[in-house]
């Protein structure tokens, strides 16, 4: 789960049920106990669940496969009915919900709907938008939903700058929206959503990382992160994203130009132990790397998901990440420990 700061904390252990606390602890356990003894176990259920709303996107964001329509795997939207019967099975033990994978979830028209759903099963709900939809009726709606923290991308303070990443996209509705969303929780009285900017540092936008400090504070958000950017081609990085502030980077540039990964990949994830991605038809896979479905771990078209969280596919998943993770495709641009910041 992401970082937070100390009312969002609150707000969080506000959702922690004893279910779901003896869950967490036993997904805790199991993890020290899969290195310990050096085997896979798993014991209890996700603490923490991504649901893709939709694979669609307005934008064209030069390294997501949404933006560049480059998916080998269907595009379509999340159903509400199969979404409810999805977290009627497993919302006691689940804690924290995602409603982010691939896409705009702001497209989905069913999208607020099946939010406040799992908010009214005190699930903690968190969503990121590039906030081209956050109109003010949307942003209303939003906060009425009862979702707790929005994620809000602006990867740059002038116009010029934020489309060299969000090809597309305009600043100025970007800005309309984050203003609409503060109004409305100030007019709601309403503590959520915790709102923050994720700014994805790039090499075109790292300049700009105290004025989008100063952004935040006069509009009010509730904070800024500093995102590492994921590289498809990193070893020579021909887009020129790699920012030169190594801080900001997954990366660690060699003599000869080329990039290496920083992370090291041991054979352990705790990713994989606490949490797991459901696309919009009901695939389940590992995590947010697996960006098109290929590693499918089960479908909740044919089985219910405690099912597949226990099933031969996940535990040959799990074992073959214990025995090496760096041969893992998905695994390899890893962002485990090096992906975002608080300044």
């Amino acid at each position: 789960m992401p970082r937070m700061n100390w009312n969002d904390s609150i707000n969080l252990l506000s959702k922690l049920t004893p279910r779901r606390f003896f869950n967490g602890i036993k997904v805790l356990s199991s993890f020290y106990a899969s290195r310990l003894l050096n085997k896979p176990i798993q014991w209890g259920y996700p603490v923490s669940i991504s649901f893709e709303p939709t694979t669609s996107c307005n934008l064209r964001c030069p390294e997501c496969p949404s933006g560049l329509r480059q998916f080998t795997r269907p595009t379509g939207m999340l159903k509400k009915d199969f979404f409810s019967t999805t977290i009627d099975e497993i919302h006691r033990e689940l804690l924290y919900l995602i409603f982010y994978f691939q896409g705009e979830p702001y497209l989905n028209p069913d999208f607020l709907d099946m939010v406040q759903y799992a908010s009214s099963k005190k699930i903690y709900t968190a969503t990121s938008t590039n906030a081209h939809y956050l109109t003010d009726e949307n942003a209303k709606r939003t906060v009425e939903s009862g979702l707790d923290r929005l994620i809000i991308s602006i990867d740059g303070t002038t116009q010029e700058v934020y489309q060299q990443y969000r090809a597309g996209g305009k600043l100025d509705k970007v800005i309309e929206g984050a203003k609409n969303i503060v109004k409305w929780k100030k007019t709601l009285n309403s503590k959520t959503p915790f709102i923050f900017f994720q700014f994805l540092v790039v090499k075109p936008n790292e300049h700009q990382i105290e004025d989008i400090k100063k952004l935040a504070l006069e509009i009010g958000v509730d904070d800024v992160r500093f995102k590492t950017a994921q590289v498809y081609d990193y070893e020579t990085d021909p887009n020129q994203l790699i920012p030169l502030t190594d801080k900001y980077s997954r990366y660690t540039r060699n003599t000869d130009g080329t990039y290496n990964a920083k992370n090291k990949l041991a054979n352990r994830c705790w990713k994989l132990q606490h949490a797991n991605v459901i696309t919009w038809d009901g695939l389940v896979v590992p995590c947010c790397f697996d960006k098109d479905a290929m590693h499918r771990l089960g479908n909740l078209q044919t089985q219910s998901f405690k099912e597949i969280w226990h099933n031969d596919n996940y535990k040959q998943f799990r074992s073959e990440l214990m025995k090496s993770r760096r041969n893992i495709d998905i695994c390899a641009n890893c962002s485990e420990g090096v992906s975002v910041w608080r300044d």
